[in-house]
């Protein structure tokens, strides 16, 4: 099975003056490899002067517009980003790995759900998947989403949004908070913070109605927001998160290594399983992540962000004894089942077992 397909560019939109919508389409034969559910991404390949590079973007089309499309917004210094907002056309082919992610729960169209979503700049991606499909397919759930900016000029969706709050009226409640700009009301205006959370839940938010909450954006928002759900009295299993690649630094060249790391310096016996297929081979305990030797041994095992804030390199631990360095995107069920982000998955006994298949 190819881990990649080649999908068609076939409208680009402007959307601000920092960010495109990108619609996609995939071969005939590759339709079904990308029906996709709401809150999902989609992982990208390409070479930028002869090194490979991959960018993960979530989808932002709902699950009855018929179409694939992601929002990508330019990060300073980003090779990818900047490509696709000054150098993608229509016609071209982008190398895509098939949706993945779990940013989302399962819909009822007989429920009658109260959502509440968190979104900050270019989170907001995904939250509008969640929103478009929720409205379309819960017809007795109501969605209310605070969207964090720094100013107007930068707030994606803004049309799309007030439109769907327009066409489902009632059911959308659309809050904006700026950072740098004055508001009627003070409490949108600012960062969004441990007090102002405080504030939008005495003031705005009735915490004991909320089924289910979304937060997307960068991780001190997220950790402050989850805090403050939590707080006001709403458990992990309510809270669904998605922190962006952006925001992590990535591996330090120097790796920290902890003392049971340490202790257990020495080689490892590494058995993969990827596609049915079992590969073997022996790395060094020197802090290298498992996917990363596997990578050396090639070994075509699924990444993307390398940071431990996707899910693309989840893989299960059937033998052995590892370390998990950096965790943003298992939820606590999974890591005790034996599941790992293999990027930041480091080797400590002398033999380890991992299948991507599970």
């Amino acid at each position: 099975m190819a881990r990649f397909h080649s999908l068609e560019v076939t409208d680009i939109r402007r959307d601000t003056r920092d960010a495109v919508v990108v619609t996609l389409k995939p071969e005939d034969a590759d339709v079904d490899a990308f029906t996709f559910i709401q809150g999902q991404y989609l992982t990208f390949r390409r070479d930028f002067d002869g090194e490979e590079l991959r960018r993960s973007y979530s989808i932002c089309a709902g699950l009855d517009e018929g179409c694939l499309k992601v929002g990508i917004k330019r990060v300073e210094g980003g090779a990818f980003s900047t490509f696709a907002n000054e150098q993608l056309k229509v016609g071209d082919r982008l190398e895509v790995m098939k949706p993945m992610g779990r940013f989302y729960t399962e819909l009822d169209p007989s429920s009658a759900k109260s959502y509440l979503g968190f979104a900050g700049g270019s989170g907001i991606t995904p939250v509008l998947s969640i929103i478009k499909t929720v409205l379309a397919r819960e017809p007795e759930s109501t969605f209310t989403l605070i969207y964090a900016n720094r100013q107007t000029s930068s707030i994606m969706f803004r049309e799309e949004l007030e439109d769907l709050k327009n066409r489902y009226l009632g059911r959308l409640s659309l809050i904006h908070i700026l950072e740098t700009e004055a508001q009627e009301i003070d409490l949108f205006t600012g960062r969004i913070d441990a007090e102002k959370m405080e504030m939008l839940f005495r003031l705005w938010i009735d915490a004991d109605e909320v089924d289910t909450a979304f937060i997307c954006g960068p991780e001190p928002m997220m950790l402050t927001i989850a805090d403050s759900l939590r707080t006001h009295g709403l458990s992990d299993e309510q809270i669904r998160f998605e922190l962006f690649a952006s925001s992590q630094p990535g591996r330090a060249k120097a790796k920290a290594r902890s003392e049971a790391a340490a202790a257990a310096a020495g080689t490892c016996e590494v058995s993969v399983t990827l596609d049915g297929t079992t590969r073997n081979f022996q790395m060094e305990k020197d802090g290298t992540s498992v996917l990363e030797a596997a990578i050396e041994n090639s070994i075509d095992a699924p990444f993307s962000c390398k940071a431990g804030v996707c899910s693309t390199c989840r893989a299960k631990v059937i033998e052995g004894e590892v370390e998990m360095e950096t965790n943003h995107a298992l939820e606590d069920y999974e890591v005790r089942a034996g599941y790992v982000l293999s990027c930041q998955c480091l080797p400590v006994s002398d033999k380890v077992v991992i299948s991507y298949d599970e």
